[in-house]
């Protein structure tokens, strides 16, 4: 059984945080960006802070 690795994926609009998530949980990655839009909003926009910290803290995947 191969390991999974959460990593910031190759198909991304910004930094590809919410792809990988969604790579990593077999999700939709349109439901996964919703759901990180309405919880960045409901939030007080701390999203955007969570999502630069996981950007800078996430490998970036390997390119095929």
């Amino acid at each position: 059984m191969e390991k999974k690795r959460l990593t910031r994926s190759n198909n991304r609009m910004i930094g590809g945080v919410c792809a990988g998530i969604a790579d990593y949980f077999e999700w939709d990655i349109t439901l996964v960006r919703i759901i990180y839009v309405l919880a960045t909003f409901f939030t007080a926009f701390s999203g955007g802070l969570v999502y630069l910290i996981l950007w800078l803290i996430m490998p970036e995947a390997r390119r095929e």
